[in-house]
């Protein structure tokens, strides 16, 4: 398995593995999966700032992918981002996720960002069991703030610092000054 920076072109391959979480499970707030035209502009709105990694097999199949994003538009969030990793279902259970996710947090490390967020639908053990092990600590639940197959759902937030925190942190440096680095 590798892992190396999503294109537009896996836009399909992401499309069609986030689906089954929107049509089929509470893990996405979305009630309507996006096509590959949706998910083009979310990996490309990542711009040179928040990057979007894909885990490929050797014949290059697509396994999961994880993406990091703005935690909030105000500027004084801008040293934190949101996290999120989907794994096609043949990949579930074989440390996909934990090895994308990994290279997610250090490309976040070596860009400078300060702290990771991430919101997990409740319950979800398998999730929360990921976050753990990747170093996230429980930050908080909001509760029962989605509405989704007849009945409402809370969130629970993870927290993860990426760099100490300073006075004056340095801005985040764009995805590509730090990918070579990273041993994905």
């Amino acid at each position: 398995m590798k892992v190396r920076l999503a294109a537009a072109e896996d836009a399909a391959a992401f499309a069609s593995i986030y689906a089954p979480y929107v049509t089929g499970t509470a893990v996405s707030f979305e009630l309507d999966p996006p096509d590959e035209a949706a998910m083009r502009a979310r990996i490309l709105g990542g711009g040179a700032l928040y990057p979007w990694l894909v885990a490929c097999d050797d014949s290059e199949a697509v396994l999961g992918y994880a993406s990091a994003s703005a935690f909030r538009t105000r500027r004084a969030y801008r040293f934190t981002v949101e996290t999120s990793v989907y794994l096609a279902a043949d990949s579930v259970g074989r440390g996909v996720g934990r090895r994308l996710y990994g290279a997610l947090l250090a490309t976040l490390e070596a860009q400078g960002f300060a702290q990771a967020v991430g919101a997990i639908s409740l319950p979800n053990p398998a999730s929360v069991a990921l976050h753990r092990a990747l170093g996230f600590t429980e930050a908080g639940v909001y509760r029962e703030v989605g509405h989704k197959f007849g009945r409402w759902h809370s969130v629970g937030l993870w927290q993860r610092p990426l760099a100490p925190l300073t006075d004056r942190p340095k801005e985040p440096k764009p995805v590509a000054e730090v990918w070579d680095r990273i041993k994905a």
